[in-house]
């Protein structure tokens, strides 16, 4: 079996949930390629004393460049603040390596849009992080939407939705900061993985009109003092698609601040002959509408019906690990030309796309009008 070796920058949260992935990679059933974390880069040494416990790890540094230098590397992921995202990614690039992106694939539209332009120049292959619609559920919609079961599009509907910044007291971090995070703020932060199905399924947005909302304007920044929360925490995008020539309204979501919302992702098609939807906040839950004699939504128990197969029986449910997982293995299938039919990472083409529209949505606010995407 082939063997590709991974290189992380950026050994946080993301950095570590990579790794047990890739630890599990023996579950894939029938899959073609091993991949293996061999080097790990991060500036604090308690992040770098994790990654021992990981056998293949043969390289840690905190010096990405030695990453880059390191010739066992091959791919390289990296998931660090977005303002660091277009050097970074660029270097990668340069030095002959393959890059998994984090979202937002660079700070702003510009940005994206230099790297994209860079992987396409030097013939890299280039993919972003979007994890959520590896799910069952989210996989039903989307064959749903394929099928042309649906009849006319009525309206699209899909977010994600946090409540992780509800309280007032809670310290700033790099998210809220527009030097860090970027002035999409949480479009950013939340908008990838809410625009990921839409923009597979060809749904591109045409034009805008944005809600954006900064709730708490002040934060503790751990020093005791305050610090200046200047990113949005919520945004709604009322926009318009076309469908077969015909215009759809579409509404997404991101909010950081959506009470009760714990990590709810979800989307909603709806059709005059048929509707479907799909929420983790009912992970095993696909609902589906039938126009028959009556109306009736139709409630389907899912199991763990993933697109790449493992060892885990259909009746049990997954989880964020599993989905990790599978969209792991969408890269590198992809990566090798073994992807198929199967749904894969997001591309450049696509994460340039998403801030194209981050970026009219904020001349929306600006202006409190409709603006074309473009």
């Amino acid at each position: 079996m082939k063997t590709v070796r991974l290189g992380v920058i950026g050994g946080g949260l993301m950095g570590r949930e990579a790794a047990s992935a890739i630890g599990r990679w023996f579950a894939l059933e029938d899959y073609p390629v091993n991949l293996e974390l061999v080097a790990v880069c991060d500036l604090q040494p308690s992040l770098l004393e994790w990654f021992r416990r990981v056998p293949t790890v043969r390289q840690l540094t905190r010096d990405y460049t030695e990453l880059l230098s390191n010739d066992e590397v091959d791919i390289v992921y990296v998931a660090v603040p977005h303002n660091l995202h277009e050097e970074m990614y660029m270097r990668v690039l340069q030095a002959g390596k393959d890059l998994f992106a984090e979202k937002p694939f660079g700070i702003d539209h510009r940005s994206a849009r230099v790297i994209a332009d860079e992987g396409d120049r030097l013939g890299r292959f280039v993919r972003c992080s979007s994890e959520l619609p590896f799910l069952p559920g989210a996989q039903r919609v989307i064959e749903a939407a394929r099928s042309g079961r649906l009849g006319r599009l009525l309206d699209v509907r899909a977010g994600f939705l946090h409540s992780s910044d509800l309280d007032p007291a809670k310290p700033i971090n790099w998210k809220r900061q527009i030097a860090t995070c970027g002035e999409i703020g949480v479009m950013g932060d939340l908008g990838m993985h809410v625009v990921h199905v839409p923009f597979r399924l060809g749904w591109k947005p045409r034009s805008v009109y944005a809600q954006l909302v900064n709730a708490v304007q002040l934060r503790p920044d751990g020093r005791g003092g305050m610090a200046m929360c200047d990113t949005w925490d919520n945004a709604i995008l009322h926009t318009t698609i076309n469908v077969g020539g015909v215009d759809v309204p579409m509404t997404l979501e991101m909010k950081r601040m959506a009470p009760g919302e714990t990590n709810t992702w979800y989307i909603e098609v709806a059709g005059t002959d048929a509707s479907v939807r799909y929420s983790t906040k009912e992970p095993k839950t696909f609902w589906m509408f039938r126009r028959d004699k009556d109306q009736w939504w139709q409630k389907t128990d899912l199991g763990f019906q993933t697109p790449f197969k493992t060892i885990t029986g259909g009746i049990f449910e997954p989880g964020f690990p599993d989905v990790i997982l599978q969209m792991w293995a969408a890269f590198v299938a992809e990566r090798e030309g073994r992807l198929g039919d199967s749904f894969g990472c997001v591309t450049p083409e696509e994460a340039v796309a998403s801030h194209a529209l981050f970026a009219a949505a904020l001349d929306s606010h600006r202006e409190q009008r409709v603006v074309p995407v473009g």
